[in-house]
């Protein structure tokens, strides 16, 4: 059988000498005036940063860090919340030769030594107290700067004798091939790794991005993108550098508390995003309502997921327009309201986006494009197109991208975002690496000229019976549900498949208020008998997407969520299965201690 490669051909050539800093200089010399960035002070008023002011900053920033001894390739960390003075120092980094590597804010102290260890860092810019003190407080400790604008005042005072020459000669051998930043990987299967990506990774993969007309036209013109993500994360940080390259403005919004405010204020055009946003978005509108209020919201939901499904059908008949504009009406432009009023782009990526959601939301006319692509990609290497997207699958290459299914069933990529390997682990990238193709980990299958992912290569279960089960299905449309915030699908080596469940603990008190019960803890809610009702049918409604060989017959519910200081999820909120099995190793026991039965799913109901 004929292998399929889908491949999307480059569009742009990106010049050897316009690496970042040289972008940024470019962007800022064509435009004076220009707007980079809108920020909001302590009483929640937004003000505009000019392309100048940013760059003037970024220079000032670089000459202190030149001043404190960062010297050409050295790694400096980045540990921060979303807010601009990251980008500040990311691009005073870069502007001083050095190379860029972050740290998620929330990691710990043994996770913090290991990078620091591994990358060789030497200075980390950190904005939390509590963080700055931990850093300190390594066996090898790096110096620490405060990420705080007085922080980066203070530090860009120390280098008001370095020349605008000398700060020039910093770059004036840089190209587009040198590593730019080395990012660490969430390593949910051992140790982090440090992916290194080059400027031309970050730089021409933003130019392909924007020449691309299957997904270019979202950030063209005065476009406004809201960033609240992590920066550490690559998707949040490269939608920053797309934002820099096409003109668009960027809101920084460092508290996720705020998020709906900062939507109503800022008003953004488009926004990178994980999944789990547009699920909360949805589960909170749904819990918070009652009687005919909810009657009438998840009426309309469903006129609008009719409405995206008709999309891909050949359009919506006259009667489906009717009920859309009394749905549109009564619902559903309020909700559009609260996303800004002029959101009409989402790159969704990090995760499944279940179609349930995604077609509610394209049913607004917002376009979703779940996008594919990992750390290693420099972000997303393919999506769903603008037009003729289709819901539940990833789409397409980006232009410059391929996509192919090895015979394993194992997703194979490369392109211009592709990195160029691990730091410090030549053994590591070999691994990845077949013939200039990088193996995701990731199994999909190519449908219609489309790429669908169907789950990960090492969380394959394979049952006592030799049946292979795939849980990222089941698992997904088991998290959908308001209540829950995670599932752990369970079976290797076992008889028959399980799951063990979390509850949300910031959706659950809406959740039990809406279906009048009292305030409990997690631990008591994991044993209330509607809890637990609501949880199988959750469980039934994954089942039915399911053989019955592969559904799950029996379920619990843990007494607490999984968190990143037990090292159970990572900084970017992905499972570590093999922590989990391990800490819940006697609840997985207790399962299989008897036969199936006791909490076994109920039938699905609406």
């Amino acid at each position: 059988m004929a292998e399929t490669v889908l491949t999307s051909p480059g569009l742009v050539d990106v010049d050897p000498s316009l690496h970042l800093t040289a972008l940024l200089n470019e962007r800022a010399a064509e435009d004076s005036a220009a707007v980079f960035a809108e920020i909001k002070d302590a009483e929640g008023e937004w003000s505009s940063v000019s392309l100048v002011q940013f760059r003037d900053r970024v220079r000032a920033i670089a000459k202190g860090l030149m001043a404190s001894g960062v010297a050409p390739g050295d790694r400096v960390g980045v540990m921060g919340n979303t807010r601009i003075e990251w980008s500040e120092l990311d691009f005073a980094i870069l502007a001083a030769g050095a190379i860029t590597v972050p740290i998620y804010p929330s990691s710990s102290a043994s996770q913090c030594a290991w990078i620091i260890e591994d990358g060789g860092i030497s200075v980390v810019g950190a904005e939390d107290l509590e963080n700055q003190t931990m850093l300190t407080g390594l066996e090898n400790p790096p110096a620490v700067v405060e990420l705080t604008g007085e922080g980066l005042d203070a530090l860009a005072e120390l280098g008001v004798d370095i020349s605008d020459a000398d700060l020039d000669a910093r770059t004036a051998d840089v190209t587009i091939d040198d590593i730019a930043t080395i990012i660490y990987t969430s390593g949910t299967t051992g140790r982090p790794k440090g992916a290194m990506l080059t400027h031309r990774n970050l730089v021409e993969h933003s130019a392909n991005v924007y020449a691309d007309p299957n997904f270019g036209s979202l950030v063209s013109g005065q476009n406004r993108v809201l960033v609240f993500l992590p920066l550490a994360h690559v998707f949040a940080r490269f939608a920053v550098i797309l934002g820099l390259y096409t003109g668009s403005v960027i809101g920084f919004t460092p508290n996720h508390k705020t998020l709906v405010a900062d939507l109503a204020a800022f008003q953004p055009t488009w926004m990178p995003l994980v999944p789990r946003v547009l699920e909360t978005v949805y589960n909170r509108a749904d819990t918070s309502m009652t009687g005919i209020k909810k009657t009438l919201f998840r009426w309309s939901a469903k006129v609008s997921r009719e409405m995206s499904i008709a999309e891909e059908h050949g359009g919506p008949s006259a009667a489906l327009k009717a009920r859309y504009k009394i749905a549109d009406v009564l619902v559903l432009d309020k909700i559009r309201s609260l996303l800004g009023g002029q959101l009409g782009y989402v790159l969704a990526g990090g995760a499944k986006l279940t179609p349930e959601f995604g077609h509610f939301f394209r049913g607004l006319g917002i376009k979703m494009l779940q996008g594919y692509g990992l750390t290693e990609t420099s972000a997303a290497v393919g999506g769903t197109p603008l037009e003729g997207g289709v819901m539940g699958t990833v789409g397409i290459p980006i232009a410059g991208c391929s996509i192919k299914v090895d015979d394993d069933g194992e997703v194979l990529v490369r392109g211009v975002g592709t990195f160029p390997g691990y730091w410090n682990a030549p053994e590591a990238t070999s691994q990845v690496m077949r013939d200039g193709w990088f193996a995701t980990g990731d199994l999909g299958e190519i449908v219609d000229g489309s790429l669908v992912i169907t789950g990960r290569k090492k969380e394959l279960l394979v049952l006592s019976s030799g049946k292979n089960i795939q849980p990222a299905m089941l698992e997904d449309f088991i998290r959908s549900h308001p209540a829950i915030q995670d599932s752990v699908v369970v079976g290797d080596g076992r008889h028959f498949v399980s799951a063990i469940v979390t509850l949300d603990p910031v959706l659950l008190p809406d959740w039990l208020a809406a279906h009048d019960l009292p305030e409990m803890d997690l631990e008591t809610a994991s044993m209330n008998e509607k809890v637990r009702e609501a949880v199988g049918r959750a469980v039934a409604a994954a089942n039915e997407q399911v053989s019955k060989a592969e559904a799950i017959k029996e379920y619990r519910i843990l007494p607490r969520e999984f968190t990143e200081a037990r090292e159970e999820i990572t900084a970017s909120l992905k499972v570590r299965r093999n922590v989990v099995m391990e800490h819940f190793a006697d609840v997985v026991d207790s399962i299989y201690a008897k036969k199936p039965g006791k909490s076994t799913p109920p039938a699905s109901k609406a």
